[in-house]
């Protein structure tokens, strides 16, 4: 064995050389996962891009809906889908969560509307009935908020009005809301142009608000001091006029609805803007009242105001141009009077309605002096009947020429109006007055005198009838000698006058010799008159 040095020579060690980098090839069976690995990120990749927002919904209960299955609408293009329907932790409502397409997270802003489309019959209103063969889905109305959300509370009801209709929203205040609901219809002049969109109670309790919407270009004539009133059923009215029978249409016989209008003759008034207050009026008369001047006066009668309401009318020669507000009685102990203070409202642009198209607005200042000027001509207040039937009185204004002077006593208030004694107050004193003078007639003395006058005429009567039983026994038997004479000699007179009677063949002889000297007596005069010298000379000889 031989002996390695320890040292060896740096030239006895070899030279180190690197070796060439080996080529790996991959082998053909993982070519498959790859592609597919590839393919699958790409699909997540796209899956990822793609995804859509999520958001939840809260509705009340989950009617017609399914996860999976129930869409989510826009314009009647689907945009979504349920994904999970789930239970809220305190079980008042059910929370959908749902996707949204990304195309659609637009619409996904604050006062974005979402509600259960189904079958449906409101208002007089039928629609979704497409879900009873599709199935149920839920509606979307976009909202105009710039403020994005994820999370929204669901409509129980479809909106009643969509964004997307061009007209304006208005706010109606009431004491109660009649028989008005969601949809019920609104009028101007019998034509339907709106709806009602919600009814609501007011915070105190102590009436409604009512949200309408009006479509344009309706909404134009809505002023700033238009009126609305309720329009629903029948206003069936009994008063001094008569019976009045009031509606609008069938349609708000049934559902109920409201009608508005503008004064007329006044400073024509701008367009209300969207979300003006109104208040809604019971009745069109009401809210025609409440849009014109008032002025308050005081009639006072002496007479009974029975039949007298208050809401009865002021009239003037057939014109409504006020009502009566208040009733009243007055004691007067000191001159032992009783009198019936009457307070009614008077519209002073009625009673000069001819002077509008000048005036357009009446001040106080003109209807002051306008009525100051009536009044110094006779002008008063009476009570008259209005209805036979029902007994109802009515104030009546007039001119009464042979009053005494009077004028409006504007230091009260309210202002004093003086009033004229009623026809029928005058009725009864012109009746009373014969009454009395009939009781003040002697009629004890024209009794007796005309029970005298009575037995006179039956003692006239007696001597009356003895006379003609005396004419009986006496006078007829004598007469009746006289008719039988006086009966024979015409039939004497008749036989001489027959047709072959004596007396008649020689008149018949007479006349005909009367006739033939008639004759004679015209040849003659026919011969004179051609030879008139013959009364001197004679007739001459005819010649052979």
């Amino acid at each position: 064995m031989t002996d390695t040095p320890l040292n060896p020579e740096p030239s006895s060690i070899p030279d180190a050389v690197s070796e060439p980098k080996r080529r790996y090839s991959i082998q053909l069976v993982w070519i498959i996962p790859i592609v597919a690995a590839i393919i699958g990120l790409s699909l997540a990749v796209k899956s990822f891009m793609d995804r859509g927002e999520t958001i939840t919904i809260t509705f009340k209960t989950g009617e017609g809906m399914e996860a999976g299955k129930t869409e989510i609408k826009y314009k009647d293009v689907q945009i979504g889908e349920v994904k999970v329907l789930a239970i809220a932790s305190d079980r008042s409502h059910v929370v959908v969560t749902a996707e949204i397409s990304k195309d659609a997270r637009g619409l996904l802003v604050k006062d974005t509307k979402f509600w259960v489309v189904r079958a449906r019959i409101s208002g007089g209103n039928v629609s979704g009935l497409g879900t009873l063969i599709g199935g149920s889905y839920i509606g979307v109305e976009a909202g105009t908020s710039a403020e994005g959300l994820d999370t929204f509370t669901g409509l129980e009801a479809p909106p009643a009005i969509s964004l997307d209709i061009p007209g304006r929203q208005f706010t109606l205040h009431a004491s109660d809301a009649g028989s008005l609901d969601t949809n019920s219809p609104i009028f101007y002049r019998r034509m339907q142009v709106g709806q009602v969109i919600a009814t609501e109670l007011d915070r105190d309790g102590k009436g409604v608000t009512i949200k309408v919407f009006i479509r344009a270009p309706f909404d134009q004539y809505v002023k700033t001091n238009s009126s609305f009133w309720h329009a629903s059923g029948v206003d069936l009215t009994l008063n001094a006029s008569g019976v009045k029978i009031n509606t609008e249409s069938m349609v708000s016989i049934l559902l109920g609805g409201i009608s508005f209008q503008t004064p007329q003759g006044r400073i024509e008034a701008t367009p209300a803007p969207s979300n003006s207050a109104f208040t809604l009026f019971a009745t069109r008369e009401e809210a025609l009242r409440n849009a014109e001047t008032v002025q308050t006066f005081l009639l006072v009668f002496k007479e009974s105001v029975r039949g007298l309401q208050v809401g009865a009318p002021v009239d003037l020669r057939g014109v409504t141009v006020g009502e009566v507000t208040k009733i009243d009685v007055s004691l007067d102990s000191r001159n032992q009077e009783i009198s019936i203070p009457v307070e009614i409202q008077l519209y002073p642009e009625r009673l000069r309605g001819q002077y509008r198209n000048e005036l357009q607005q009446v001040t106080p200042t003109d209807s002051r002096v306008l009525l100051d000027t009536l009044v110094a001509h006779g002008f008063r207040a009476e009570v008259k009947s209005g209805n036979l039937l029902t007994g109802q009185l009515y104030v009546a204004l007039d001119f009464f020429p042979k009053v005494k002077h009077s004028k409006i006593n504007w230091s009260t208030t309210p202002p004093r109006f003086p009033t004229a004694p009623g026809s029928m107050d005058q009725l009864q004193k012109k009746l009373i007055q014969i009454v009395q003078k009939i009781e003040n007639m002697p009629l004890e003395e024209l009794a007796g005198d005309a029970r005298k006058t009575i037995q006179s005429l039956d003692t006239t009567l007696k001597s009356a009838e003895k006379l003609l039983k005396n004419v009986d026994g006496t006078v007829v038997p004598e007469a009746r000698a006289a008719l039988i004479e006086a009966r024979k000699t015409l039939g004497g007179a008749s036989q001489a006058l027959a047709g072959d009677g004596a007396l008649q063949l020689d008149l018949r002889e007479t006349m005909r010799e009367v006739g033939r000297a008639a004759q004679s007596l015209r040849v003659l005069s026919d011969y004179l008159e051609q030879h008139p010298e013959s009364l001197i000379r004679g007739k001459r000889e005819d010649k052979p």
